[in-house]
C-alpha cells in the first residue's frame, strides 16, 4: 500500500473520480476492516487503489512527485520507512497518532484536492473522538 493511503482510506466517504474507483475503494477498504491485523507493506508506488485513478495514465502516476512526496512525509512521520511490513491496524493507529492527533495531516497532504474533506474529519480526532472510521 502506499503510504499516503493509510490517510485517504480512513476518510473515504464513498466519493471520487469515478464508479470505478469507488467501486474499488470500497472493496479495498472492506478487505483492510475484515483483514486488519493482516500484514502488508508500505511502499512509495502504485498499489490496488491507483489502478482505479484516473492519474494513473499507462500504469504511470501523473500526479507521481506530489503523492512521493505525501508518501514520504506519512513514513517519517509515523517512523517507517519504505517497505515497512506491518498490520493495517498498526499502520491506522499511527496514522492517528503520529498525524492526525499531531495535526499534521496539512503538513502531509494540504495541497489535495480532497483535503477539505479529510481536514474537517480530522478534527474530530483533536478534539479527543475516534469515530469518524480510522
Amino acid at each position: 500500500m502506499r503510504p499516503h493511503h493509510g490517510i485517504c482510506i480512513g476518510f473515504f466517504e464513498g466519493k471520487g473520480y469515478s464508479d470505478e474507483f469507488v467501486k474499488n475503494m470500497t472493496v479495498i477498504i472492506q478487505y483492510l476492516e475484515e483483514h486488519q491485523d493482516d500484514s502488508f507493506y508500505l511502499e512509495s508506488k502504485m498499489d490496488r487503489i491507483c489502478f482505479a485513478c484516473p492519474n494513473n495514465v499507462e500504469q504511470i502516476c501523473t500526479t507521481a512527485e506530489k503523492v512521493a512526496r505525501y508518501d514520504r512525509l506519512c513514513l517519517e512521520l509515523c517512523g517507517l520507512k519504505d517497505g515497512s511490513h506491518l498490520s493495517w491496524r498498526a499502520y491506522r493507529n499511527l496514522v492517528v497518532e503520529k498525524i492526525l492527533k499531531a495535526n499534521k495531516l496539512q503538513a502531509v497532504c494540504g495541497d489535495c484536492g480532497w483535503y477539505s474533506i479529510c481536514e474537517k474529519a480530522a478534527q474530530k480526532y483533536r478534539k479527543g473522538s475516534e469515530s469518524n472510521g480510522l
